[in-house]
Formats: structure tokens, sequence, C-alpha cells
């Protein structure tokens, strides 16, 4: 059965992540967070004073970048020079930072190689927010997960509070909306759904089955059981 190359984009707060994690766990392929990336470097960035408004100088950060992901006890771990990170760049601070740093061109073009080495061979699942419209345009499935700003901002809070961050609801909803204009509104690899891509509303359903279907369209993908784009199983524009 042929290793494709999957790839989940969409807003923040759509659930990406957990979809991600837990359907390269269900395919057994590889997991490749794009956005972990541009946070790396945002994080890069921070703790040598280099602010995120230099293209240039993010650029330089985002060229010798040293990263790697590793699942350890069922969690997606980044590591930045070996060391372990998958905390620190999950602030609400640095989520800011990434889509700062990610607005830059020349950031874009320096991390562009290293995301296809990563994903190179198929077997991958891609999480990020231009992964199936410039990163992988010939992905063997594409998806575009969304859902409502108001589930988006609840999720992001119940996720922040379970690892201990306290954040207020309006002010998240807030900064979603200003990171969709930014993602959306950008010059170079805007967030906008593939026009191949299968869009995906997460508001009424449940995380497992979201995975379930998503799954079952790359499964029947890989054994050449559908010619052209994946099956919408009533997500499909």
């Amino acid at each position: 059965m042929k290793k494709c190359v999957v790839t989940i984009d969409g807003p923040a707060g759509a659930g990406k992540s957990s979809v991600a994690k837990l359907l390269a766990r269900r395919l057994a392929y590889r997991l490749l967070d794009t956005g972990a990336i541009y946070r790396a470097v945002a994080l890069t960035a921070k703790l040598r004073g280099v602010p995120w408004t230099d293209g240039a100088a993010c650029a330089t950060i985002a060229r010798d970048l040293d990263i790697r992901f590793d699942f350890v006890a069922d969690k997606n771990h980044v590591y930045l020079a070996g060391s372990d990170v998958t905390s620190d760049i999950r602030t609400p601070d640095i989520s800011q930072g990434a889509s700062q740093v990610s607005a830059h061109p020349q950031v874009r073009a320096a991390l562009l190689d290293l995301q296809r080495r990563l994903g190179a061979g198929g077997g991958v699942v891609v999480e990020g927010r231009d992964t199936g419209t410039v990163v992988f345009p010939q992905a063997d499935a594409k998806f575009f997960l969304t859902a409502t700003e108001g589930e988006r901002a609840r999720r992001r809070v119940s996720e922040l509070a379970a690892s201990g961050t306290v954040v207020d609801y309006e002010v998240t909803l807030r900064e979603i909306q200003e990171r969709d204009q930014r993602d959306a509104g950008r010059d170079v690899a805007p967030m906008v759904p593939a026009l191949d891509a299968v869009l995906v509303d997460s508001s009424a359903q449940t995380l497992e089955e979201v995975v379930d279907s998503l799954a079952a369209q790359v499964q029947a993908r890989a054994a050449g059981h559908v010619p052209g784009r994946p099956p919408s199983h009533g997500n499909d524009r």
C-alpha cells in the first residue's frame, strides 16, 4: 500500500495538532508539525534578543535551525539543539511571535527546504497553514480543518489551562481573530485552503469522529481506490 503525504491546514485552535497526532498514530505515519518550526524560530529569536519584526535576522535563525521531532509517551516532542522545548513554544507569547516571523518571505523561504526534507519519502502527516498549497502542493491527501471562532477560543483556553496557564477567553478570542487576519492576509503563502483540499468543520464533531473520517479517506487513497481527490464524507466544498 502506498505511503501517502497527508497535509492538514487550518487556523489556530481548529484542532490540527490533536487530529494530526492521532491520525499519524492511526496510520503508523510520521508527524511533521510545521507550525512548531515557526514557533521554534520565534523562541530562538526571543532568547537571542532578535525582534520578531526583523525578517533578515529571523531568516538567519531559520536557516541554521537545529530541530527534530520525537514521540515520547504519546506526545510529539520538539527539540532545539538537543533541548526539549515542547512546552516553551506553546505559550501565548510565542504563538504571536510565530505568526509574526512566519509573515516574513525570507523566513518562509529559508524553512521551505527544511520542511520538504523532513517530509520526504511519504508516510507522513504534515500539519500547518500552507502545507497543502506551498510546502507539499502534490500531496496525496489534503485537508483544511476549521471550527467557529468561539469554539477555537474555548479549546485554546482549555488547552492552556491543562498545561497550567490561565488565560482570559475574550483576550484569546481577540488574539485568534487578529492571527487569522495576519495569516490569511499576508502576501506570501497566505492561509487559504488548497483547491483540492477537503474542508472539515470540526465544531460539532468529536476528535475521534474527525480522525475516523480522515483515516478512511487516506486509506482509500493509499489503496488506489480514489482516482481523484479524496471523498468528502459530507465535509467537502
